[in-house]
């Protein structure tokens, strides 16, 4: 499945993007951000694309203009049948361009409309504002938060959750 908005690619990886992933999963502000390390070689890049990226409604998010990858966004599969999580990364050249949230409102068009969900999650560290925004532009609403820890430490993490009424009320 590819998935196309004004500005954007939403493709499946392919084994080829490993090189390019890695210049994205490489810099440690992205990684940090999203509960993992940073990609110490193409290799990394290359194991995530084989397992991690390898799931199904997981992108390549590329600059349609370009025809550079910029990052990732998708779904975990973490949830049920009928909800799953929201995940992306952007490499820091591109961020502060509404990129993101561009991504994010047809992943969760695709996800209410052509997937039938009932509900999305997304979550973000609390020192994570950008991630915040992207989240509350979509129309999330606040859950709850806790402190967990991953592979980067403890961090406060904050829980969202939109529902398909929601989405359809903000979106007709």
């Amino acid at each position: 499945m590819i998935l196309t908005t004004k500005r954007l690619i939403l493709r499946p990886f392919t084994e080829a993007d490993a090189p390019a992933l890695y210049e994205c999963s490489r810099d440690p502000r992205v990684g940090a951000a999203a509960g993992w390390p940073p990609h110490r070689s193409v290799e990394d890049s290359l194991e995530a694309i084989r397992t991690v990226f390898a799931a199904p409604h997981t992108f390549a998010v590329v600059d349609r203009e370009s025809g550079t990858l910029i990052g990732s966004a998708g779904f975990t599969g973490r949830g049920t049948p009928a909800e799953d999580e929201l995940g992306y990364a952007l490499h820091p050249d591109w961020w502060n361009r509404g990129l993101m949230t561009e991504a994010a409102a047809e992943l969760l068009r695709c996800a209410f409309q052509d997937r039938g969900l009932r509900a999305v999650w997304a979550s973000h560290y609390a020192e994570n504002p950008a991630s915040r925004r992207v989240i509350e532009k979509c129309g999330f609403r606040r859950v709850c938060a806790e402190t967990l820890t991953d592979e980067t430490g403890a961090h406060e993490t904050i829980f969202y959750m939109l529902t398909r009424a929601q989405w359809e009320e903000a979106n007709t």
